[in-house]
C-alpha cells in the first residue's frame, strides 16, 4: 500500500526588522506579531517580539537601525489566511511616556527567497480638537488595544489615521511540501522547497 502524501505544508520565515525612518521622532523601539488564518499554526520560533530602543543615525538619512531578528515556522493545510506581520513602533513623548508612533502590516512574501519590504506606518487620529488637546495634555495618544486589528481591515475604515514614517523589513522565505499539495506551478528551487502560485482570490 502506497504511503499517504503530506497533508500539511511548512512556511519558514527568517530575517529582520531592519530599520525605520520617523523624521519627527527618536529613541524608538518596535514590537512585532504575526496574524494568520484558522488553518495555520506556529511550530517553531517566536511569533512575537520586542526590539531594543534605538537612536537616529547622525548622517543625513537619520535612520533608526534595529536589525531585530525574525525567525518562525508555520504549518498549514491551505494558503488561505497567509500570515501577515504587524508592527507597532513606540517612543517617548515630551512627558517621557511611551506612546505609539506608528502601526503597519504586510503579508509574508508568497514566493521563496530573499525579499525586502518597506511598510508605510500610520497612527490613529483623535477626531475632535478637544480630544486632540486632551490626549496631548494627558500624554496619551489614541492607540489600538489590540494591534492585530491593523491586519484585519474590517472596522479599520471607521478609524481616522495619519501616515507617519516607514519601517523596512528583510524576509528570507522557504516553503516545504506546497507542491505535493498541488499549490505550486513554478519549477522547484530544490527538493521539497519551491515557489508558490496562489489560487485566485487570495490577498496580494
Amino acid at each position: 500500500m502506497a504511503a499517504a502524501g503530506p497533508s500539511v505544508f511548512l512556511l519558514m520565515v527568517s530575517g529582520q526588522v531592519e530599520s525605520a525612518q520617523f523624521p519627527e521622532y527618536d529613541d524608538l523601539y518596535c514590537k512585532y506579531c504575526f496574524v494568520y488564518g484558522h488553518d495555520w499554526a506556529p511550530t517553531a520560533g517566536l511569533e512575537e517580539g520586542i526590539s531594543q530602543i534605538t537612536s537616529k543615525s547622525q548622517d543625513v538619512r537619520q535612520m533608526l537601525v534595529w536589525n531585530f531578528p525574525i525567525d518562525v515556522t508555520f504549518k498549514s493545510t491551505n494558503p488561505f489566511g497567509w500570515p501577515q506581520i504587524v508592527l507597532s513602533v513606540y517612543g517617548p513623548d515630551v512627558f517621557g511616556n511611551d506612546v505609539v508612533r506608528g502601526y503597519g502590516a504586510v503579508h509574508v512574501p508568497f514566493s521563496p527567497g530573499r525579499h525586502k519590504r518597506t511598510i508605510p506606518m500610520f497612527v490613529p487620529e483623535s477626531t475632535s480638537k478637544l480630544q486632540k488637546f486632551t490626549s496631548w495634555f494627558m500624554g496619551r495618544r489614541p492607540e489600538y488595544t489590540d494591534p492585530k486589528v491593523v491586519a484585519q481591515g474590517e472596522g479599520r475604515e471607521v478609524t481616522r489615521v495619519r501616515s507617519q514614517g516607514f519601517v523596512t523589513l528583510l524576509f528570507n522565505v522557504v516553503t516545504k511540501d506546497m507542491r505535493k499539495l498541488g499549490y505550486d506551478t513554478g519549477p522547484p528551487d530544490m527538493q521539497g522547497v519551491s515557489g508558490l502560485s496562489l489560487p485566485q482570490g487570495l490577498p496580494q
